[in-house]
């Protein structure tokens, strides 16, 4: 029975979460956004204590069942060891716990966290690795299903589906991703949760809470048989069954070894005391080290604040793509405060990147900001009535803004450039920026016989309006700078 709950749960939590980053439906963000929000790391560094202690909670009454349940990346790897598992049984072992190599991996990410290192921090994180790889490599095969089907419905003249544009925002994000669902998919499909034994931050921190859990598997000697089954299947090679023995700090309660058990050896529940205090008196030693080693790592962290081309009608001409220019300030979404708060709060998970209605986000190539959200404005402007990236970031990278409080958000300023201006280029006339502002920051002036923007700096907001709906190409006319720290109206 615990097994068959666990599942239910974790496969409900796995769809609701793969639903997020695949942006089905804007309703599925503002229903179940909160799956994302109970989220481990996002939850540390969005300071939501609420989340922290009933996370903490959890695994102090019932082991490290968030590993199991919530977290989507461990869930992932389960699905893989599953696999394997119709074809080869039993074919687990114990092996004692990587401790040098746990704490390593934790103390780095932590120090990284805290410096802002984010290349670090953004590829250990198991639910921003997770999303990343929906993001990037199943949304587009989502995308391919929804055109197919909005292209057959379209020859019946039924249209529930409309065909949506299928690009690649960042080439170094899909390699990430790719590699990490490789690497993920091989370690689970061959030795079950190495990696979140091994190598996730998450993992380890828990681990030193879950030994101190509630409820835990435990073994009746006396009718154990040592037939070895609860061993061989526990994908977390947390049971040594010759010495009737469980790691807690590996175990993910996941049931495998309860199901197996044909002796009704192993149980799910308090532990007694004798066997407790036997076994805590061993490593008395190790576990005031280790405890040290949780309160520096939690006092660190919660500081930390840590598709085609488009043609033209009649397909007489191919429009030319845009160019994106370079620039020296990045820009950050509105709501991000200032390009430190964004590099110290966000973990890449992209789910603002999926978010986005207007395609104005994507990864970063910066080291520095790696695969963290900046705003683009190739195929799209950033409407100052949305703010959807603002309502689904689930670590306070972008707070949430009202629509009224982002028009008076100054995330950049437009720049023009008079060589790509075609007033000048191509004695015509234009006047499309200005026309195009919403705040009212271009004017039309004369200058050499005709008419060109003049920007008020002061008033723009840096939503690129202006660059993306520039008819110069490949590069406009007039583009946007970030400011690194956003400042209001």
């Amino acid at each position: 029975m615990l097994k068959k709950i666990r599942t239910i749960l974790a496969i409900v939590m796995l769809v609701l979460v793969t639903l997020l980053f695949l942006g089905v439906s804007w309703r599925i963000n503002l229903w179940f956004g909160f799956v994302a929000k109970i989220q481990f790391l996002p939850a540390v560094l969005s300071f939501n204590v609420v989340v922290l202690i009933l996370l903490l909670l959890l695994t102090l009454l019932f082991g490290r069942i968030y590993c199991s349940v919530i977290c989507p990346l461990g869930i992932m790897q389960d699905c893989f060891s599953w696999l394997h598992g119709k074809f080869k049984k039993n074919r687990f072992s114990f092996s004692p716990e990587k401790k040098c190599l746990r704490y390593i991996v934790l103390a780095l990410f932590v120090i990284m966290l805290v410096v802002g290192v984010t290349p670090v921090t953004t590829l250990l994180a198991p639910y921003s690795a997770y999303g990343r790889i929906v993001n990037t490599l199943f949304k587009p095969l989502y995308e391919m299903l929804n055109n197919a089907l909005a292209h057959y419905e379209a020859q019946h003249n039924l249209y529930h589906f409309s065909e949506v544009e299928i690009w690649m925002r960042s080439v170094t994000t899909f390699v990430v991703a790719i590699v990490t669902l490789l690497a993920l998919a091989v370690l689970a499909w061959r030795h079950g949760r190495t990696y979140c034994n091994t190598i996730c931050p998450v993992g380890t921190f828990l681990s030193f809470i879950s030994r101190f859990s509630l409820l835990k598997v435990s073994f009746d000697k006396d009718a154990c048989k040592q037939c070895g089954l609860c061993e061989k299947n526990c994908k977390a090679s947390a049971i040594d069954f010759k010495n009737c023995k469980v790691d807690y700090s590996r175990c993910v309660v996941c049931g495998d070894c309860l199901e197996k058990c044909k002796f009704d050896a192993l149980h799910y529940g308090r532990v007694s005391k004798a066997p407790v205090a036997v076994e805590e008196k061993a490593e008395t030693v190790d576990e005031g080290r280790r405890s040290f080693l949780l309160g520096a790592g939690l006092m660190t962290a919660t500081v930390a604040m840590a598709q085609p081309k488009v043609k033209v009608d009649g397909g007489l001409a191919v429009i030319e793509d845009k160019v994106a220019p370079e620039r020296k300030t990045p820009i950050t979404p509105p709501g991000s405060i200032s390009a430190q708060n964004m590099q110290h709060h966000c973990t890449a998970c992209q789910l603002c990147v999926s978010a986005c209605p207007n395609h104005v986000l994507r990864p970063s190539k910066s080291l520095m900001t790696f695969m963290q959200p900046e705003m683009s404005f190739e195929r799209g402007y950033c409407r100052p009535e949305c703010t959807r990236c603002s309502q689904v970031c689930p670590t306070g990278a972008i707070r949430p803004i009202t629509p009224e409080q982002k028009t008076e958000v100054h995330a950049g300023y437009a720049v023009w450039l008079k060589e790509n201006c075609i007033p000048l280029t191509d004695k015509v006339s234009c006047g499309n920026c200005a026309r195009h502002c919403p705040t009212g920051a271009i004017q039309m002036v004369d200058y050499e016989g005709a008419k060109v923007p003049s920007i008020d700096t002061a008033k723009c907001i840096g939503c690129g309006a202006c660059e993306n709906l520039c008819p110069a190409r490949p590069f406009s006319a007039i583009y946007v700078e970030g400011n690194v720290m956003h400042h209001l109206q």
